[in-house]
């Protein structure tokens, strides 16, 4: 039995090795990104067992990720190598203070050839969390309807569906994004959304009108990441605002999403109370801003036991 499978693209990503804009960078450093990818990445390293589905080059790129994402321990059995698509490869751009933005070369990416029929029932029902994003539904217009797949064979099998909408505004518009995200609210169990995204969404900045709308679609579990404000968690007993851990220094902003995304899913199938479990999703993210890179920084468990000062510091 696995924890967690989620479905999305995997890409080389291009980390400057200096900061400012793009144009005046020399050099990179060859890296793997990807939202879901990145989320595959954290729950593994929080100690899930977790699988990512996914197409991929067939090509020297596509092996790197290939092997990369199985030394993580990682299921990658539903990872195909495809040919004539290249590996998608993204560049990234860094400002000082840690902010930036990504350019994108993924079109068409290996992901598009993708298909409802590589959605097996067998292979889903072996999980207990099907985790999705707008990322990969943004990629391309058929995605949401493997997306719908997906889910129905999770419902049918008794998985909790999680969600962060993660909405790229250069993928698709808010008029679609709104569209085809909103349309999954009723089958979705945990929501894990930013306010920005939130605004999208359901049109209002209100965070109170934002959770009750959100839970008037039946989600159980509705958290709203603030970013450096921390975050809010909202079950239908309990509500846990908390804010966020001072990073030591905020390095690539990249990732930390994912990367608490991964550590309140880790605590939810741990069966955690809902203050512990926040608590850790924002220790997560709080790491992950402090170290370069997409998952570089995406901690293992034992690691964020130590930050919270709940064990003794590892030697190794």
């Amino acid at each position: 039995m696995f924890d967690v499978l989620t479905i999305g693209d995997g890409m080389i990503t291009m980390d400057p090795k200096t900061t400012g804009p793009m144009r005046f960078v020399n050099e990179f450093q060859r890296k793997v990104g990807g939202a879901e990818l990145n989320f595959a990445i954290g729950t593994a390293r929080l100690g899930l067992k977790t699988g990512w589905l996914s197409r991929l080059g067939n090509d020297e790129f596509g092996r790197y990720i290939y092997n990369f994402i199985r030394g993580e321990g990682i299921d990658v059995s539903e990872v195909k190598l495809v040919d004539h698509i290249p590996t998608s490869v993204n560049f990234k751009e860094i400002m000082e203070d840690g902010q930036g933005r990504t350019f994108y070369y993924r079109n068409p990416s290996p992901i598009s050839t993708l298909t409802t029929e590589d959605i097996k029932e067998e292979h889903i029902k072996q999980f207990k969390v099907l985790h999705i994003t707008g990322v990969f539904m943004a990629i391309d217009p058929k995605n949401p309807e493997i997306i719908e797949q997906a889910v129905y064979y999770a419902k049918k099998h008794g998985l909790l569906i999680s969600m962060d909408p993660n909405i790229r505004l250069r993928l698709w518009s808010k008029e679609r994004a709104r569209e085809v995200l909103t349309a999954f609210l009723p089958q979705v169990d945990v929501l894990l959304t930013g306010d920005e995204e939130g605004d999208i969404l359901l049109d209002t900045k209100n965070t109170d009108e934002l959770v009750r709308e959100f839970q008037s679609h039946g989600i159980g579990h509705v958290v709203v990441k603030k970013g450096g404000a921390g975050a809010l968690a909202v079950t239908a007993n309990e509500s846990i605002s908390m804010p966020a851990f001072p990073p030591r220094k905020v390095v690539d902003t990249v990732g930390a999403g994912d990367g608490f995304d991964a550590g309140f899913i880790t605590g939810l199938l741990k069966g955690w109370p809902l203050e512990r479990t926040l608590r850790f999703a924002n220790k997560v993210g709080s790491i992950v801003v402090s170290v370069k890179g997409d998952n570089e920084g995406l901690p293992y468990y034992e690691d964020v036991l130590v930050e919270l000062g709940e064990r003794e510091s590892i030697e190794r």
